[in-house]
């Protein structure tokens, strides 16, 4: 019997107060300093409705910050033209009349139209993609980790700091962030995701770090640890196959930095 196709979901990711942001960052920019103030939609407000463009642009060129609703149809890029980045709220649109993109091959995911309706608000976390779940547990886990990796290294600084300069060495060797995790997002779509967790996982490491005492150079390792763990939990399912792979997730997971924590999401 024939399994019938799965349907086709559109995502449209806000601002935390449910507006729409520009699709276009750097018209953004350029528009705000002429003082010009720029259209924007609250789905927040227009749930179960449909919503006509405030401002339609050119079809389906980039001819003003905000010109077109821009949807998503794969979860995992959905954060890529976020202004703010991280955190957003999320909706289930339908695009409705006419519908284009800047060039099907190159921009599968991608959907633009000038009208929609705005079918209902969804867990923010599928912006990350099916891990989402686990990414958000990290980031909200990891100014806690940070600040007990900080207090690790203060008991006994000489042993840690040798212990992070291998696993340093063993993460830049292999490429495992750069490379292994980065390529791993581009071919599953989910570089945005990616690119969006980083930042945050970065700097709220470091940030409780530096709080919790630990020197600059402590801080930098720290963050580094931060970002290749979540990366590591983002990219788990993908980065698995064969005892190579798994030794680079392990990597990514802080594997030969003895932590429980780390250890236990290294099996999850």
């Amino acid at each position: 019997m024939a399994h019938s196709a799965r349907p086709v979901v559109h995502y449209m990711a806000t601002r935390p107060d449910g507006t729409v942001p520009p699709t276009d960052n750097y018209l953004a920019r350029y528009y705000r300093g002429l003082g010009e103030t720029i259209p924007t939609v609250n789905l927040a407000d227009r749930i179960g409705e449909t919503v006509d463009h405030p401002s339609p642009g050119e079809r389906w060129y980039t001819d003003r910050p905000f010109g077109y609703f821009h949807m998503y149809t794969r979860p995992g890029e959905i954060l890529e033209r976020i202004e703010d980045g991280w955190p957003v709220r999320l909706f289930v649109v339908e695009p409705l009349g006419e519908t284009g993109n800047w060039g099907g091959i190159n921009y599968p995911y991608w959907l633009m139209s000038q009208q929609i309706r705005v079918v209902e608000e969804t867990d923010s976390w599928r912006a990350f993609g099916h891990r989402g779940v686990q990414v958000l547990a990290v980031l909200a886990q990891l100014p806690d980790l940070a600040r007990q990796w900080a207090t690790e290294w203060a008991a006994d600084p000489e042993s840690t700091l040798r212990a992070y300069k291998a696993w340093e060495k063993r993460v830049d060797r292999t490429r495992a962030l750069t490379g292994w995790a980065f390529c791993r997002a581009q071919y599953s779509r989910r570089e945005a995701a990616l690119q969006a967790a980083n930042q945050p996982a970065g700097d709220a490491a470091a940030q409780a770090a530096t709080e919790a005492g630990a020197d600059p150079h402590a801080a930098a390792l720290i963050r580094l640890r931060a970002r290749c763990l979540v990366a590591g939990q983002l990219m788990h399912d993908r980065i698995r196959n064969g005892d190579y792979e798994q030794s680079i997730r392990g990597l990514l997971l802080g594997a030969g930095l003895n932590t429980p924590d780390v250890a236990q999401a290294a099996n999850r």
